[in-house]
């Protein structure tokens, strides 16, 4: 009679005996069968060091993680209001999301953020806007996140004084600031500063939050934003842990004691549909951050304890057959949750179009509490401990990301590794060949590219009418403007501005805007800023003018004056599509097309890829500007932050015979007309105006009849949208299938 132990090894012998591996984007090889030889040695318990199976022992056993939904829209009144309906249903924590005008430090009445105001997340210009967003909120007993970078130091500012106003002292206050301005510069974009000046409003910001505010965390070291822009797992995690490091080596750098910070230093995940990945990634990274902070020196526990909030995707949401999305945030959910996230938001199934409706929202939360209540998972600290597929892929990763973590030491830290562009191109490079993945089918997005329903269902979507939003928000700062002390605020600024010129001017960097002016050897050492004792703490001298009523565009444009504003424009990969698609007869027939038109046209078919409004989410245009520039279009990309009249004026200046506008924040409603109005008044009229991104099909109808003549939403074949271009100049392409030949 045969054991359980023969069968077992007999079992895996005749699984292992075929070739059933699968290749994962992140370059690991995923075994059909683990046995105890795929697994590492059994790692420490959750609670003890090096804290793989979780930060705490007892985990959710003591009490669960905390239900965050990140939101916000529209004015304070109306973000207020969805707060306050949120925790009433069983929400625990508060997680602020601000509008692009907000992000980039213009006040709502900048004529660069027409299209912005409202639409993405909620209009701040005040510490009155602050007041009323947390209205009726415990400020001193809610935990409260908010994800900011760029204008950090006047949204923190406003945030202490908004409590100060309501009797709540800034040692009560607790929650999280992003405050993470590496990964700006590689994915997200809502940078305002070059990276020098960046990088000391961090370390300010942690210092002044040390020893001021003891229940708050000073910065959330985010990989969320590079998985939405397409990063693997090992590279969000990898680029991650070593945007961490920096930021606590220049924390050191300016005299503060590692053991003092680093406790309230927090980290930020994006949860893809890999579910084991994403719980072996989350593992990885604590040992990994324990790793890095004994080696700077820490020597508390707590100081090397990995402590992270979660977000489900927003990439895996699809617009096609949106109630599966239901499905994936829930699995993501779960994943998170094994992972062992400390705090968790669940994206709603509506957001691959637009903002969460409240029927939407209410699904997203209630997916927690079932988790929560229902499943019976917050019994077990790490159930999934022990496991030989899931011991031997935390090994894995962890292995892959050490790799990736020497190449950006060897570059001289992450702030030398981003100036250099390395993470950037590498991240764009496996966003673009999970795209290509997907448009051939090899990677299964069910109703998308495989089991696709012959007719989608509307469903209703949340729509914020900007105009209106905008106008309130106007005339709320010039009413604040009114009624403060004009001297005392000027004087504060000015203060400000005196403080930030405190610093010396790092070598090889132009403040200016711009950007770096020259590449710096990754081997020299960086500028050393004065310990924090001897020069002014920017945040603090922020509180003070916030005090006096001082804007959030005046703030930041009183450090502008002095740091510059930063600019870049994209430089897409290239290749990426043309090898994943060789051979490939589709793709092939739009090659052939674009040089029909070619010939007809004496050039290239040239085409610009535009981003307007204040969006600096940038993995559509990166995609659609690579795999269009692979099948052989002359691609411009137009730098980021546009007005429609500075669009309008590149696409002129370049005789284009297209442009594609991407959007992601709902500006397109007011952006993509303007734009096209300016190309009909130069006479352009012919030029074709098609848009892509995150557009609600409800939408559709108001801008074809502006005068859109392709609209590719969530979900478009990327090489079916070439070859709808194609059309829209004139060549008789083929539909999908189809010889060419039958088209000519």
């Amino acid at each position: 009679m045969s054991t359980k132990s023969d069968w077992h090894t007999r079992a895996a012998k005749e699984v292992k005996g075929r070739d059933l591996t699968w290749q994962t984007p992140e370059g690991i090889a995923v075994q059909p069968l683990y046995t105890a030889a795929d697994a590492p040695a059994e790692p420490a318990m959750p609670g003890f060091e090096p804290f793989t199976r979780g930060p705490y022992a007892s985990m959710y056993t003591g009490r669960p993680w905390t239900i965050r939904q990140y939101a916000g829209f529209s004015t304070a009144e109306e973000s207020n209001a969805f707060y306050r309906r949120n925790l009433a249903g069983g929400q625990k924590g508060l997680s602020v999301a601000f509008d692009l005008a907000t992000h980039r430090g213009y006040d709502s009445d900048h004529p660069r953020v027409v299209g912005d105001v409202g639409k993405a997340g909620v209009a701040i210009d005040t510490v009155r806007d602050m007041e009323i967003l947390f209205d009726q909120i415990p400020l001193g007993e809610m935990s409260v996140s908010m994800t900011m970078n760029g204008a950090v130091i006047p949204v923190m500012a406003f945030y202490i004084v908004a409590a100060e106003r309501a009797g709540v002292s800034q040692d009560q206050l607790s929650g999280t600031i992003q405050n993470d301005i590496l990964k700006e510069f590689m994915v997200r974009n809502t940078y305002i500063y070059p990276p020098e000046p960046s990088m000391r409003i961090v370390s300010d910001i942690i210092a002044y939050t040390s020893a001021h505010m003891p229940k708050f965390n000073s910065i959330s070291i985010s990989g969320y934003h590079m998985h939405e822009a397409g990063a693997t797992a090992v590279q969000e995690l990898a680029f991650t842990i070593a945007d961490g490091k920096e930021y606590a080596r220049r924390a050191i750098a300016t005299g503060l004691d590692i053991d003092a910070f680093a406790p309230r230093l927090s980290f930020f995940w994006g949860i893809g549909m890999n579910f084991f990945m994403e719980i072996a990634k989350m593992r990885a990274a604590r040992t990994l951050w324990h790793e890095v902070m004994t080696e700077l020196g820490a020597q508390n526990p707590k100081s090397k304890m990995l402590r992270t909030h979660c977000q489900t995707s927003g990439v895996s949401l699809q617009e096609q057959d949106p109630y599966n999305n239901v499905v994936r945030t829930t699995l993501e959910a779960l994943s998170a949750v094994l992972g062992g996230t400390q705090s968790l938001h669940t994206n709603a199934l509506d957001e691959a179009i637009a903002l969460p409706t409240d029927f939407s929202a209410r699904i997203a939360r209630n997916t927690q509490l079932i988790l929560q209540e229902e499943t019976g998972i917050t019994n077990v600290a790490d159930p999934l401990g022990g496991s030989y597929y899931i011991e031997a892929l935390t090994a894995e990763i962890a292995d892959k990301a050490r790799d990736l973590l020497a190449e950006v030491e060897a570059a001289g830290g992450m702030t030398r590794y981003v100036a250099s562009g390395a993470p950037k191109a590498a991240i764009e490079s496996a966003a673009a060949a999970k795209q290509a993945s997907v448009d051939r089918g090899e990677t299964v997005i069910v109703g998308v590219n495989k089991y696709r329903l012959s007719e989608e269902a509307a469903i209703d979507t949340l729509d914020i009418d900007n105009h209106a939003v905008r106008a309130s928000q106007v005339a709320r700062l010039e009413a604040v403007r009114a009624g403060r002390d004009e001297a005392a605020c000027r004087a504060a600024l000015d203060a400000l501005r005196e403080g930030a010129r405190n610093a010396p001017a790092p070598s090889g960097e132009g403040v200016g805007g711009g950007g770096p002016r020259n590449a710096a050897d990754p081997r020299s050492p960086l500028p050393t800023l004065p310990p924090e004792g001897e020069r002014a703490n920017l945040l603090a001298l922020a509180i003070e003018a916030a005090r006096h009523d001082a804007t959030l565009g005046e703030i930041s444009a009183a450090m502008e004056d002095v740091f510059g504003r930063y600019d870049t424009v994209p430089t897409p990969v290239k290749g990426v599509y043309a090898a994943a698609y060789a051979g490939d007869a589709r793709f092939a027939q739009v090659v052939e097309g674009v040089h029909a038109v070619a010939r007809r046209l004496g050039h290239a078919p040239r085409i610009l890829v535009a981003k307007m409004g204040q969006d600096g989410h940038d993995r559509g245009a990166n995609v659609i500007a690579s795999a269009f520039a692979d099948m052989g279009f002359a691609v411009l990309s137009g730098p980021l932050f546009q007005t429609p009249e500075e669009t309008a004026r590149m696409a002129l200046d370049n005789e284009v015979d297209a442009v594609g506008a991407s959007s992601l924040a709902a500006g397109h409603k007011t952006l993509i007309p303007e734009l096209i109005g300016h190309l009909r008044d130069a006479g352009r009229a012919d030029i074709k105006v098609v848009a892509g991104g995150v557009i609600p099909a409800q939408d559709y109808d108001f801008l074809q009849k502006a005068g859109v003549q392709g609209i590719y939403g969530p979900g478009t074949n990327v090489v079916e949208a070439a070859a709808d271009l194609l059309r829209l100049l004139g060549h008789n392409m083929p539909p999908a299938g189809e010889e060419l030949e039958a088209a000519e």
